[in-house]
């Protein structure tokens, strides 16, 4: 059977820059849902573009594996033989028993507790901000409102924020630029100084009765507590990341949504019960992960198409999130959707995102409080946009607050 060509790569950094993935990932969802590409800077893989297709790689996660040792989660293979083990990296009962580790801390109980934190943080932040000035929304709210949560699950200090930042920066650089052996050696060094900082927070944990935060669940656990320095490293990083980057763009995106669509601020004001729906809602038409990656276990059949074992699929939660058979009109940011919650944002199934709850606590507290406070977020500029492929997401914002 001849497979359908994917026309554009869509992995190239350009695409995402210049935010031209729109129209390449409509046209596939139209011709070809399910295509190959033979030549990319990170190989050959299968693109899965729409709603139905993605969800149904991520309920069989039997054929299509997360496995770091077979691949790993991203478009980018493993470099230089070096696995990134994390939990997510790994199919059951690895990622079964780790992930258990982790989810009591994002329990009914502690987002209780979270989401005290999450209103004075927000608060705070907010109202430090300078009104009627220009300044970056990523560096002022963004970074800060995500990065401190993340310090408080850690149980670390605050100061530490852009240590944290930058080692996030490096654990998620999937960019085709970062493909060479200078790039690798200076990703190991940040690691190994990330690992360093937290071994110590590990072993002052190790030393103490069980508590709450993240790094005393892992420490006093079977399944974390004795891990190797690499798996160390990839779930540290793996924390971080899915900690802060993610809701650190969708807080951006909002910037962007609330001046393009400057009625759906006013649908807020009118009715704070939308709120929780406006964070579910930014998620979707942002999708700050912009893909997964899964690797075939055996031959199989999806889409019509046959895929080989040990071949590259990808899901593209960007474009399965603007896929007009699940969400009309979809490039509309609309606070009201009926079905936002539908999004792929968090991914599907047994891998999707553990901190999910946090991530829309945060994003409907912000929300809230920009909407109650009448400010009108006025961008000075164009955003700086993230070159990569896997984060979809901005370096820098320019904006204005300026009262309604």
């Amino acid at each position: 059977m001849t497979r359908p060509l994917t026309p554009v790569d869509v992995s190239q950094d350009v695409l995402y820059v210049e935010d031209t993935w729109r129209e390449p990932f409509a046209h596939l969802r139209a011709e070809a849902p399910l295509s190959w590409r033979e030549d990319s800077p990170f190989g050959a893989y299968w693109s899965a573009v729409t709603h139905d297709l993605v969800s149904e790689i991520e309920l069989r996660h039997d054929v299509f594996s997360s496995r770091w040792d077979k691949g790993n989660i991203t478009i980018a293979d493993s470099i230089n033989g070096q696995g990134f083990p994390n939990f997510i990296a790994q199919d059951q009962p690895i990622h079964t028993a780790q992930r258990r580790v982790i989810a009591p801390a994002f329990s009914p109980s502690q987002m209780i507790k979270l989401d005290k934190a999450v209103k004075a943080r927000t608060k705070e932040l907010l109202d430090g901000l300078p009104v009627g000035e220009t300044f970056d929304w990523v560096e002022r709210v963004s970074i800060p409102q995500t990065l401190g949560m993340l310090c408080i699950l850690f149980g670390m200090p605050f100061e530490e924020w852009r240590d944290i930042k930058r080692w996030s920066d490096w654990a998620s650089g999937v960019s085709a630029d970062n493909l060479n052996e200078e790039y690798f050696a200076q990703f190991m060094a940040q690691m190994g100084e990330m690992l360093a900082r937290f071994d110590r927070e590990l072993e002052d944990r190790r030393g103490k009765e069980p508590s709450d935060d993240l790094l005393s669940r892992m420490v006093h656990s079977e399944a974390m507590g004795n891990m190797e320095p690499m798996e160390r490293i990839a779930n540290i990083a793996l924390l971080i990341v899915g900690g802060n980057d993610t809701t650190r763009n969708s807080m951006s995106a909002l910037v962007e949504a609330f001046d393009t669509y400057p009625e759906e601020l006013e649908r807020l004001r009118a009715d704070p019960s939308l709120t929780p729906n406006a964070a579910q809602e930014i998620i979707r038409w942002q999708s700050p992960v912009t893909h997964m990656r899964r690797t075939a276990l055996e031959d199989t059949e999806l889409g019509g198409q046959v895929i080989k074992a040990g071949e590259k699929v990808v899901m593209w939660y960007i474009s399965a999130n603007r896929d007009e058979a699940v969400f009309a009109d979809a490039e509309r940011f609309d606070v009201g959707r009926a079905n936002a919650r539908r999004h792929l944002g968090f991914g599907h199934g047994i891998h999707r995102c553990v901190g999910a709850k946090l991530a829309e606590d945060q994003l409907a507290t912000l929300i809230g409080e920009i909407a109650r406070r009448g400010w009108k977020l006025a961008p000075q500029g164009q955003p700086t946009r993230l070159a990569s492929p896997f984060l979809h997401g901005f370096t820098a914002m320019p904006v204005r607050i300026e009262s309604h």
